[in-house]
């Protein structure tokens, strides 16, 4: 057992230290939070700005400093959701292992399967932690210049739906490596998920504004509810500032075009049921990721 341990922690320290004496994956793993960010700066913010100044009743006006946290809090939920998932998948380890052979001489040394593999797992999880936890410092600094509604509740929120979200990612993208066989795969799947998931989870563009039939059905997928969490816990303040001189329709209608509110099927989704979405996911998960460790264990045993 002390053995096994001790390969384990010799196997997460060396991932983790792999990860960042590679500078171009950790560069890359920063890639889309800061091309996110620099598109918000100089195109998408302006499109917000219009968006929630055409959601206000007739004569009603708004602070910069409000309109501006506001914009920047549903950008900064935006790239959080995504920042979880795709840095997840595009900065693991294993993979790269596994191409260039050196995952083969792991396999034949003193090191249990599991633990090997499990190692990999825990050591993304915690480099894709870290580098959204500098995302994270960043959406702080940048409210905190443009306009502070945050509260202690709201980070704390944020954080534990960050982890619950980097678990979730780490545990899809262990469980989709079993199957990816070539670079031209990795990049391949790395390029789609990057690509869509932000768009099915509903962080570039608004649920609402899409049609019936594709608001159904991202209700099925677990990432659409860490993005409601996200977008709830930035933007609780701001809301409930906007709240004191706002009509009640009018801000029950902002809080439903922005996400801060989520409907299935025309049914209030209430905070405790998104959490229950991803816990439960994670579970799922964690399951077939221990099945499918049991069944390469035992194909390799010639079982």
């Amino acid at each position: 057992m002390k053995d096994k341990l001790s390969s384990f922690g010799f196997m997460l320290e060396r991932n983790i230290k792999m990860y960042f004496k590679d500078r171009l994956m950790f560069f890359f793993s920063l890639m889309t939070p800061l091309i996110l960010v620099v598109l918000f700066l100089l195109f998408l913010r302006g499109v917000y700005e219009t968006s929630l100044i055409n959601s206000l009743p007739e004569g009603f006006e708004i602070s910069k400093k409000l309109l501006n946290a506001f914009t920047g809090s549903w950008l900064f939920s935006s790239i959080m959701t995504t920042s979880c998932i795709t840095i997840a998948f595009c900065s693991n380890i294993r993979i790269d292992d596994k191409l260039k052979k050196t995952l083969r001489g792991f396999e034949i040394a003193p090191v249990g399967r599991f633990s090997l593999s499990l190692s990999y797992t825990v050591s993304n999880f915690i480099t894709t932690l870290l580098v959204c936890v500098i995302v994270l410092i960043i959406s702080m600094i940048y409210l905190a210049i443009v306009g502070w509604y945050l509260t202690f509740a709201d980070i704390l929120l944020i954080f534990i739906d960050m982890v619950l979200t980097v678990s979730m990612g780490s545990l899809i993208i262990s469980i989709m490596e079993v199957f990816i066989k070539s670079q031209g795969a990795q990049s391949g799947f790395c390029t789609l998920v990057s690509s869509m998931y932000g768009f099915l989870c509903g962080a570039y563009m608004p649920i609402s504004s899409m049609g019936k039939g594709i608001q159904n059905f991202v209700g099925f997928i677990p990432g659409t509810y860490s993005t409601v969490v996200f977008r709830q816990a930035y933007m609780n303040g701001v809301l409930k500032e906007l709240g004191k001189d706002l009509p009640s329709q009018a801000l029950d209608a902002i809080r439903k075009g922005f996400d801060c509110d989520y409907f299935f099927f025309d049914k209030k989704v209430a905070p405790w049921v998104c959490f229950v979405v991803v816990i439960a996911t994670i579970a799922v998960l964690l399951a077939v990721y221990l099945a499918l460790n049991l069944r390469v264990r035992n194909k390799k045993a010639g079982r």
